[in-house]
């Protein structure tokens, strides 16, 4: 059980730091930066992002909207429900994950900063 979900969650920071890393280096060479200076920025940015969205998941109210009909959200009817124990569970999972990820990747970003010495 635990060795799948490690290779799942090492699948997810590798994918992570590649998008991030290709995406600091396409955005940085745009703006003419430095190159180590500009993957430090992108970790430290796209850890602080999934930071704040794994705090805003967590703390989702435990009241949803009941969508019977397939009307818009403010057209269709307003009546609320209570989230079952399974979406508040996969919330709590999803925010984990979230926080998790954004704070490697901050980390990621420390060691990859060439403006301070980690020894």
């Amino acid at each position: 059980m635990w060795a799948p979900a490690l290779r799942r969650l090492t699948g997810l920071f590798v994918l992570a730091t590649a998008l991030t890393l290709i995406g600091a280096l396409l955005f940085g060479v745009a703006l003419g930066a430095d190159a180590a200076r500009a993957i430090s920025l992108g970790f430290y940015l796209t850890g602080s992002f999934l930071l704040v969205a794994g705090f805003f998941v967590g703390n989702r109210g435990p009241v949803r909207f009941r969508r019977e009909s397939t009307a818009p959200l403010f057209w269709g009817s307003r009546f609320m429900r209570w989230a079952s124990p399974v979406e508040r569970e996969e919330n709590i999972n999803l925010s984990a994950i979230f926080v998790l990820l954004g704070f490697v990747l901050i980390l990621v970003g420390v060691a990859a900063d060439n403006r301070y010495n980690l020894l």
